[in-house]
């Protein structure tokens, strides 16, 4: 505990040596294309109060706990020449590239644009937002074990009013022998209310792709980033032909109150004489406030934070989601498991956020149950 400790306040010190920044660093214009620079900085701290299976994964951070560093995003952007915006991101820790994507507004409409690149795939709402507001430190568990992240492929948006539509293409990631498998994915969205204040958002969305060498495993943390223990799993099928991915979503926003839902129901065709398809599901719910006020943003089909009012007072946020999901069918145990996670989270002038979680887990695999909790910590730097 003593070691994680040190690391967060040396952490805490560095962010707190850096220049403050209100959003990303103008750099300058070359060839016609305004060049920004943005990072994004995360140190996490993971105490596990085990049950059955052991979630520490690190034994030089001690036995029940771990920390490191999370991401470290460097990003540059360029806006123009003329109707090409375009991105090329990468996470030194991670050690793969994140967003580089060019995207040309037709007639100059920045909701109307085919992009081509590396991108976000247009599912699951929770993985569109952006990472630096999450509103937990763990994604709710279908996002980690559902959702398709990015790969590069080329897409098609056009947004009108309360409406949008997006269909991309795609194949691997960029980084070598990450995620793999070509497909295509569609998300519509619509949101019937939409004022300052008040926002009202659904949206489904679609994704169906190749598996990677007709081999696949569905599984899940117990909303812990930093555990490399799964508490349920598929295991790994040797005879998956493709899988395909249905999300339903939606938001609620009124004033500093954000109610925010997914569930996602994935099926993967298996093609051996003595196999079934297989098809598991899951969803979430989540209630966010904003004590001190603030509202929230939309943009692009996703909810975003705005930021506090009062910079030097910081806005404090309160948040509780319950998740859940199920990898039994028939045959395939794969198991059940249901969390709850509570969390503190406080914005700090324009670049800096404290996080803290407490999650506790239930559930049940091959008729074992495991029923650990955890607390969570997170210290973030971004400009």
């Amino acid at each position: 505990m003593q070691i994680a400790v040190n690391r967060l306040t040396i952490a805490l010190l560095l962010a707190g040596a850096a220049p403050l920044a209100h959003a990303e660093i103008a750099i300058d214009v070359i060839g016609g294309s305004e060049i920004s620079f943005e990072g994004l900085i995360q140190a996490d701290y993971n105490r596990f109060g085990s049950d059955v299976a052991n979630l520490n994964g690190d034994a030089l951070d001690g036995s029940n706990a771990d920390q490191e560093l999370r991401r470290a995003e460097l990003v540059l952007k360029g806006k123009g020449p003329g109707n090409v915006d375009w991105v090329a991101g990468y996470d030194a820790k991670a050690d793969k590239w994140l967003d580089v994507n060019a995207k040309y507004k037709l007639g100059g409409n920045k909701q109307h644009y085919v992009q081509l690149g590396q991108f976000k795939q247009p599912n699951s709402l929770e993985e569109l937002s952006s990472t630096k507001n999450n509103d937990f430190i763990s994604k709710a568990t279908i996002t980690n074990s559902f959702a398709t992240g990015r790969r590069v492929g080329a897409a098609w948006s056009y947004g009108s009013g309360p409406y949008s539509l997006t269909a991309s293409t795609f194949g691997s990631e960029l980084t070598r022998n990450k995620a793999a498998g070509s497909g295509y994915g569609l998300r519509g969205t619509f949101a019937p209310i939409n004022q300052d204040g008040n926002i009202l958002h659904f949206g489904l969305s679609y994704v169906n792709r190749d598996t990677d060498g007709d081999k696949i495993k569905l599984s899940a943390k117990p909303n812990a980033d930093l555990t490399p223990t799964s508490l349920v799993s598929t295991g790994t099928f040797a005879d998956a032909d493709r899988m395909a991915t249905i999300g339903l979503e939606s938001f609620w926003t009124r004033g500093p109150v954000k109610l925010q839902g997914e569930y996602m129901q994935v099926d993967v065709d298996r093609y051996g004489t003595a196999s079934k398809d297989f098809s598991g599901s899951g969803g979430y719910l989540s209630a966010l406030w904003n004590v001190t006020g603030e509202g929230w943003q939309y943009k692009d089909g996703v909810p975003g934070t705005k930021g506090p009012s009062d910079p030097a007072a910081g806005m404090w946020q309160l948040g509780l989601r319950y998740d859940t999901i199920d990898l039994d069918d028939g045959a395939v145990q794969g198991g059940r498991m249901d969390a709850i996670t509570a969390g503190v989270n406080y914005y700090w002038r324009s670049n800096f956020k404290f996080a803290l979680n407490y999650v506790k887990v239930d559930s049940q695999r091959a008729g074992i149950d495991d029923n650990p909790d955890i607390t969570e910590a997170r210290v973030q730097f971004f400009w």
